[in-house]
């Protein structure tokens, strides 16, 4: 009896010793493990704390003084003011390229002139610089009883010292019925041809007869 007591105290105590070597075993290994690992700090005064840092601080608002608050608006006033000046200059100058109809000026002073044969009127009302053309506004009237065909192929254009100017006609009837009203036209001359003139004529006659005489002297030439 004293020997099974004995055996079982000694497979207890074996059992227990193999159970505390291998406890501590056992706790060797994870503590080698969880060497380096810390626990995270979860305390709530450093996480605001950890919070504050990783935001982004916010821009200082700079306050203007009133002084440099108007001085500012009225120098982009008067910048505006100046390209709008300047933006209006230059529509100007293009609009004068675009169009470059030259106004009656008082070197027309002696117009209208106007030459009558037979019952036929023709006047001129007005000369402009039109491009590179000079523009003569003219009117043909018949007053007579009979139809009267112009022979525009044979309108003749001389200058002040002689020589013949070639000219074309834009919106001049090729006849003139009785009675009729005036209908206006224009001749139109090169520039080109017009150094040093001052003056110009112009003759017109009808066809096929070439009886009717119309002759217009002293036109003035406008630059």
């Amino acid at each position: 009896m004293n020997l099974n007591v004995a055996l079982t105290l000694l497979l207890l105590t074996l059992m227990c010793g193999a159970g505390v070597i291998s406890a501590a075993y056992g706790f060797a290994i994870g503590r080698e493990a969880l060497r380096g690992i810390t626990q995270p700090d979860i305390r709530p005064v450093n996480t605001m704390a950890g919070r504050r840092t990783s935001l982004p601080r916010r821009q200082e608002v700079i306050l203007l003084k009133e002084q440099d608050i108007i001085k500012s608006v009225k120098t982009q006033i008067q910048g505006s003011d100046k390209t709008s000046d300047e933006n209006g200059s230059r529509n100007k100058s293009l609009s004068g390229k675009v169009n470059p109809d030259k106004p009656a000026s008082d070197s027309q002073a002696g117009l209208p002139l106007s030459s009558s044969d037979r019952g036929v009127t023709l006047e001129v009302t007005s000369v402009r610089q039109r491009g590179d053309s000079l523009q003569l506004d003219v009117k043909l009237q018949n007053d007579g009883e009979q139809p009267v065909r112009l022979l525009y192929s044979s309108l003749s254009v001389t200058d002040d010292q002689g020589r013949v100017l070639s000219a074309n006609t834009e919106g001049l009837p090729t006849e003139l019925s009785p009675q009729s009203k005036a209908i206006s036209g224009t001749i139109n001359i090169s520039a080109a041809s017009l150094e040093n003139t001052a003056k110009l004529s112009i003759a017109l006659t009808d066809d096929p007869n070439q009886q009717l005489q119309l002759q217009i002297s002293g036109i003035p030439v406008v630059r």
